[in-house]
């Protein structure tokens, strides 16, 4: 007890003490402990370890102190209230999502324009329209969001997820759909979930214990699928998969005609087991159809005892295979839809497959039955991403939604007989389309590999290298960048910005082999990706050092952090938001051990562990370096990748600045890594993060 009170002494004096650390700035000063690692012989210091602690009052002092700073820097921003009103202006639309039917019901969700959440509605068949659930009445401040929502066979039950300040950790809650009460007692400590009904009796679910320490930081590693039967209490829930042996994402499903639970099993992003239960049969045991992570597989839809199975199973960019519960071995697997040279990401609905392909990161989608036969390519109408195709073998009509980067995504209804496809539901955006265009163009990355990028801005740009840029990259986990409308992004051009977006090694764009020429001991290339996409932009003339901007998230943070350390001279701003930054302990917090497919990490071997250090970007700061200006974002409840990591590269790189540029660290309270974040938040942020870029370029008025 009396360390703890000489600590917190300490810490809240030096709280109250202040160091110049860069122009016109003062930072409040972080305490240095004493903490060292050994890896492999090499010591490693970590002096920022007690911002680790999520839970402790110095941290919260520290988190308090950073956005005081923060907020002083950004309200002498003069144009930052005018961008907020345009924001908010034009985000001021009534948007409704594509509708789908549960029981003599259909839902759908929409939002009146500036609602933190947006609320699902359900309409009987005399079209008589109701508010079924309305998130925005989960809290006062907005920051409890609905998450995963699902109905029982028949439509009369429904089981929905909240998540309370951004958590990952959800609480599930029963309700009957026609009376509206709630069923039973709610269920929490619920992560990484579905909810798959069998029948009308209860559904599946996984989560883990709740480990010992922060709920919001401590390791998580053995996922487990439960059975809940509504009625009973949720320390009853069966354990069905999982007990056994750890596994850290675990997952189960139930086939739309009761007949399968399927299981997919996984410890890394990549790679998982298939298991599958016959429900139908009572006495039946799990059935094993994949007993190795070496690939993935994902099951589609059954046909009777036969299940419609996409995989990278010799096929880097995806297959459709037909497995036989009965007879499951590799060697009797028939091709339903063969590979291509396009990424396969299928769905099905109204009993078809639709094959959605990717061509060098644009949308392309063909029709087929369930035998594999051609019906017909899909007209879209144009080039973007097109999203949807999804739902019941029952259902009439496939919905679909079609965007790009200048386009507001609008919702076409499609009759899968006759292929006549029609407007459901236009935008109402207030955004004028044809004053913008895309470029799409391919340049060379360091080793030579050929690497895409899109280019929006508002036509009639001048090629003097004076245009402010926003470069946005990931670059991981087999994620792909495709063409998606922001309103956020749209103001950005308005005001005369360009916005890049290259599709790096690591992403999925490519298939498997382009997955994995961004992992591991080949991390380094997507650094290499981006930093050639930025040097082509300024040769170009697009940019220039002076007015680039380079930008990512979670993964695309540890990208930003990365390059800004390696090349500070690239980009006048950095925006790390969410960031994985201390690549030797990302592994010990929550479930980020499941990210090591595409990292690696400091345990595995001397080798591994000298690599990330390598590129750490906590570690690769610079005492004298002149970095760009940046500004950290991150939320004090993200327990997937932990604020931690922002937190300590802020302190270390605020510590090391020498040049004029400032280091701001911005942390939303009640905020999670990004899902379900309120509107009012979501706004706010995106208002902060252009008048800072903006501001740090030189940028007095804005154009419009």
């Amino acid at each position: 007890m009396r360390k703890t009170i000489v600590i917190t002494i300490i810490i809240s004096s030096v709280m109250t003490s202040f160091a110049q650390t860069s122009k016109n700035i003062i930072y409040p000063a972080t305490i240095k402990g004493r903490i060292v690692d050994d890896y492999f012989g090499t010591k490693v210091v970590d002096p920022y370890r007690w911002l680790e602690d999520d839970r402790s009052a110095e941290t919260e002092a520290w988190v308090k102190a950073q956005n005081e700073v923060t907020n002083a820097y950004l309200e002498q921003i003069p144009f930052r209230n005018q961008l907020k009103e345009r924001l908010e202006k034009l985000w001021n639309y009534e948007k409704e999502g594509a509708p789908f039917t549960e029981g003599d019901f259909t839902y759908y969700f929409k939002n009146n324009g500036l609602q933190n959440q947006s609320v699902l509605y359900q309409k009987d068949k005399e079209g008589k329209e109701t508010v079924f659930l309305d998130p925005n009445t989960f809290s006062k401040d907005g920051t409890t969001s609905l998450g995963e929502v699902s109905f029982s066979k028949d439509g009369s039950k429904v089981a929905y997820s909240i998540s309370e300040g951004g958590s990952d950790w959800r609480k599930v809650i029963v309700m009957d759909a026609l009376t509206r009460e709630i069923i039973g007692d709610t269920l929490v400590d619920v992560k990484f979930s579905g909810l798959s009904w069998k029948g009308n009796e209860g559904f599946y679910y996984s989560s883990y214990e709740k480990p010992n320490g922060s709920e919001l930081s401590a390791k998580t590693d053995q996922h487990k699928l439960y059975f809940h039967k509504l009625g009973t209490k949720q320390n009853e829930d069966k354990v069905i998969f999982g007990e056994d042996q750890k596994r850290r994402y675990v997952s189960g499903n139930v086939t739309e005609d009761d007949r399968f639970l399927v299981i997919t099993a996984a410890n890394s992003t990549y790679g998982n087991e298939l298991y599958v239960l016959d429900l139908s049969n009572s006495d039946s045991s799990m059935q094993t159809i994949v007993a190795n992570y070496d690939n993935d597989y994902s099951v589609l839809e059954n046909v009777g005892s036969k299940l419609l199975v996409v995989t990278d199973k010799n096929a880097p960019n995806k297959r459709i295979v037909l497995i036989d519960v009965d007879n499951p071995a590799p060697e009797n697997w028939k091709d339903v839809i063969s590979e291509t040279n396009q990424v396969l990401e299928p769905s099905t609905c109204s009993g078809f497959i639709f094959a959605h392909y990717m061509k060098d990161a644009v949308s392309l989608v063909k029709q087929y039955d369930y035998a594999g036969k051609l019906i017909r390519e899909m007209q879209l109408p144009g080039l973007g991403t097109a999203s949807g195709f999804s739902g019941k073998k029952t259902d009439a009509k496939v919905y679909f939604t079609f965007t790009n980067y200048f386009t507001p995504g609008t919702i076409y209804d499609f009759e899968p007989k006759s292929g006549e496809t029609a407007v459901y539901r236009e935008s109402k955006c207030q955004f004028n389309s044809e004053d913008y265009e895309s470029k799409q163009i391919f340049y060379t990355s360091k080793d030579g590999t050929r690497v895409p990028m899109m280019i929006t801005y508002k036509k009639g740009l001048k090629l003097d290298g004076k245009n402010p840029t926003i470069l946005y990259g990931y670059g991981g986990f087999n994620i792909s960048l495709t063409p998606n409308f922001s309103i956020a992004n749209a103001v950005w051009m308005e005001n005369g910005g360009v916005l890049a977006i290259p599709n790096l090694r690591g992403g999925g764009e490519y298939g498997k082999e382009w997955h994995d020429a961004g992992t591991k001991m080949q991390k380094q290339n997507v650094f290499d990706d981006f930093v050639a996409a930025a040097e082509y932009l300024m040769k170009e003339k697009y940019t220039s050092f002076q007015f680039l901007a380079i930008r990512g998230g979670s993964n695309g943070g540890l990208l930003v952090g990365a390059v800004m350390t390696q090349r500070p001279d690239l980009a006048k701003v950095a925006l790390p938001a969410v960031g994985v930054l201390d690549m030797l302990r990302y592994n010990a917090f929550t479930a980020g051990a499941g990210w090591a497919y595409d990292y690696g990490t400091a345990q595995d071997s001397k080798e591994m562990f000298a690599y990330l250090k390598g590129y750490s970007p906590l570690h690769n700061i610079k005492k004298g370096g002149q970095y760009p200006a940046t500004m950290i974002t991150t939320g004090d409840h993200d327990d997937r990748v932990v604020p931690a990591h922002s937190f300590k590269f802020a302190a270390e790189l605020q510590a090391k600045q020498a040049g004029d540029h400032p280091v701001l660290i911005r942390i939303d309270v009640k905020a999670g890594h990004g899902a379900g974040k309120s509107v009012t938040a979501t706004i706010q942020e995106n208002v902060d993060i252009q008048a800072f870029t903006l501001f740090a370029m030189g940028i007095k008025n804005l154009q419009r």
